[in-house]
């Protein structure tokens, strides 16, 4: 027998390394459109309805297997409220400062400068003891931020406000309106506008932020800048229990995916939560076993003080 060492073989040709660039460069570009969805909380179905482009396409895309037109990356953008660069730039820039530069680049030059001390006043975290005055809570659905909240501030002696709720009032239609007939850009827009209204009429707060506000660079910016901020974390099962327990079905209706996209939203926004000033857990503990721990990590209120 012929030993295998001294058979005659074929050389492989090298892989074409332009063909391999390529492949690794639609593989980010995917990667991003997922990662912007899963930010969001929006299922392919509903990214779909926002931009047009099919989910059949959407599904080749995020696999690395699309290559998309200029056109489908703007649609794609409009449907995340981001610049179209913010999906196809090469480099190491996260999403989070692609899509800031991004708004910076739609300002006029009086916004810029107002920007530009809006800045300074960011990055100090704000003025301490009006910022200790306003505690905002962000997290998914079902993390108790309504429940807690409202308790705190009753505790505290100061409003209870709903993010959500002011949107809704303010734009005078609901949520699943303000996305049918606005979509994502617009109800991002509402919630600027609905939290600023808010920062200048109340000193003093305990606010319920929607679970997707950490997804829009420019707004939580503002929150962590003006308030003092709490994760309120749970499991997903906890989060998805509490959600159907409450009567409300949508997480599951059409969706028999629904827990792994809660994964996904989940481990998308993770490092956007991380940025609150402390993590409060809700698992496995009572309602006032777990005021009782967000009523420490606070700074006292005026009441309590």
């Amino acid at each position: 027998m012929q030993n295998s060492a001294d058979s005659p073989v074929d050389p492989v040709p090298d892989a074409d390394p332009k063909a391999a660039a390529d492949a690794a460069y639609l593989k980010t570009v995917g990667d991003r459109v997922r990662d912007l969805r899963a930010q969001r909380g929006m299922t392919r179905r509903a990214l779909a309805q926002y931009s047009g482009v099919s989910e059949r396409y959407l599904a080749q895309l995020e696999s690395g297997l699309g290559n998309p037109t200029i056109t489908v990356v703007r649609s794609l953008a409009r449907a995340f409220d981001v610049a179209p660069d913010t999906l196809v730039v090469e480099g190491h820039l996260s999403s989070l400062a692609q899509s800031i530069i991004g708004a910076v680049r739609e300002l006029a030059p009086e916004q810029l400068a107002v920007l530009q001390r809006q800045l300074h006043t960011s990055l100090a975290k704000g003025a301490p003891a009006a910022r200790n005055a306003r505690i905002a809570l962000i997290g998914l659905r079902g993390a108790g931020k309504s429940t807690l909240g409202r308790l705190l501030a009753a505790r505290r002696g100061v409003p209870f406000i709903e993010l959500d709720s002011e949107i809704e009032r303010d734009a005078g239609v609901p949520l699943a309106e303000i996305f049918e007939f606005y979509g994502q850009s617009g109800f991002r827009r509402l919630e600027r506008t609905s939290f600023e209204r808010i920062l200048g009429a109340q000193r003093e707060f305990v606010l319920a932020a929607g679970g997707s506000i950490v997804a829009d660079p420019w707004t939580f910016e503002r929150v962590l800048a003006t308030c003092f901020t709490v994760w309120l974390t749970a499991s997903p099962a906890e989060h998805m229990g509490r959600v159907i327990a409450q009567g409300d079905m949508r997480p599951m209706h059409g969706n028999p995916a629904a827990m792994h996209d809660l994964h996904r939203i989940l481990a998308g926004r993770e490092a956007l939560y991380r940025r609150a000033d402390c993590e409060i857990t809700t698992s496995a503990r009572t309602i006032d076993e777990t005021l009782a721990a967000l009523a420490g990590a606070v700074p006292l209120s005026a009441v309590e003080a």
